[in-house]
């Protein structure tokens, strides 16, 4: 008897393999350049969820076809084309960065392709978009909560905030940033204003030091970042340094060395702390993977783009489409991710905690959540 069970097993499996499909899901990110950590960070937990469940529910396998943009639009334009047309993706994830993001959603809404972005935060992203959404929060999400939580909970009032003249992430966030400390009781005292690509910020550290706030705001990438504190040290400006999740990496970390020791920021996710599951498990199998425990909040966002993704495409199994794969996205109710349960409203944009985080030590420290 145990003889014939095995071998219909075994008659089932070979049914089952020689009937599934390949199913494609387009991977879009910048995986060399300036901002690479990011990519790096976000498909290292795509790469894990699609290699822990690499198959719909029906056998279906799903491959990732991933393209490098080098965070440059015009690659970002050209891989997003490619992916459609020639590898007849039903679904795509990233991009990492809010620019790059806009210029692939503008591509994807004419081609009806759904796209999921794990980090890019943008207030304006999605709006009057169909077909795309996002796993993580808004920047007037993060900039409200960040405000409130400095004022209410460290007391400080008066602000210098760094914008990034050419980012669209920056001045987004700095304005939410901004509204919020207003409201709040605070002020700010001067905005500085900078580009990406910046290297000397000597004159930008003489006027912090004249301007003597309590501490400053910096809604920017991790490389100007990380140089602004190195130089800021440099020259003996000792007040808080604050920033939104663009510097929630182990490079900021690296090219800031001791100069972030103490620097506090925006983040969506805390490995020593998981809310889920699934986020539990994810983050052992990690482990076993990279030999570190610490599971960077663009891999958690990364995992669970593709989570959301595989969860639409196995609802639709039986009708297995790019409209259906769209419309389950945008009905994803309490799902458990890597990161925390999920919900993506109609327009697209999902509903989670903000964390706060320092570094001390060149580590990131958990300091509290702040609920939506």
């Amino acid at each position: 008897m145990k003889k014939v069970v095995f071998l219909l097993n075994i008659l089932i499996f070979i049914n089952c393999s020689l009937y599934a499909k390949t199913i494609n899901i387009g991977v879009i990110l910048p995986l060399t350049g300036s901002v690479a950590a990011y990519g790096q960070d976000v498909f290292s937990g795509i790469e894990l969820a699609n290699k822990l469940n690499p198959k719909l529910d029906n056998g279906d396998i799903v491959k990732l076809i991933i393209i490098d943009t080098k965070g440059d639009k015009f690659e970002t334009t050209s891989g997003i084309n490619r992916l459609i047309t020639q590898d007849k993706v039903l679904g795509i994830i990233g991009e990492t960065t809010t620019p790059n993001t806009i210029q692939a959603i503008s591509i994807i809404e004419d081609k009806k392709i759904p796209l999921i972005a794990p980090v890019a935060s943008g207030d304006k992203l999605l709006d009057g978009k169909k077909y795309a959404s996002r796993v993580c929060f808004s920047d007037s999400f993060q900039g409200d909560k960040f405000a409130t939580y400095i004022t209410k909970d460290l007391n400080l009032k008066n602000a210098v905030i760094i914008i990034d003249q050419s980012n669209v992430y920056s001045l987004g966030l700095a304005k939410a940033f901004e509204k919020s400390l207003k409201a709040n009781g605070g002020k700010v005292l001067k905005k500085l204003i900078i580009s990406s690509g910046d290297k000397d910020f000597r004159a930008i550290v003489s006027q912090l030091k004249s301007l003597n706030p309590d501490f400053v705001y910096m809604p920017i990438y991790h490389p100007e970042a990380a140089l602004i504190a190195r130089q800021a040290k440099q020259l003996g400006f000792d007040k808080l340094l604050t920033a939104g999740d663009g510097v929630n990496n182990k490079t900021f970390i690296e090219l800031g060395s001791s100069a972030v020791n103490g620097v506090i920021f925006t983040d969506s996710f805390d490995s020593s702390n998981p809310s889920t599951n699934r986020g539990k498990k994810f983050i052992a199998e990690y482990e076993k993977e990279k030999g570190d425990k610490n599971l960077p909040a663009f891999s958690a966002m990364g995992a669970d783009a593709y989570y959301v993704m595989l969860h639409a495409m196995n609802v639709c199994k039986d009708q297995l489409t790019s409209e259906c794969i769209n419309d389950k996205i945008h009905q994803t109710k309490n799902y458990e991710g890597v990161g925390g349960f999920i919900s993506i409203d109609a327009n697209g944009n999902a509903v989670r905690p903000v964390i706060i985080k320092e570094i001390q030590n060149g580590k990131q420290v958990y300091k509290t959540l702040i609920k939506p």
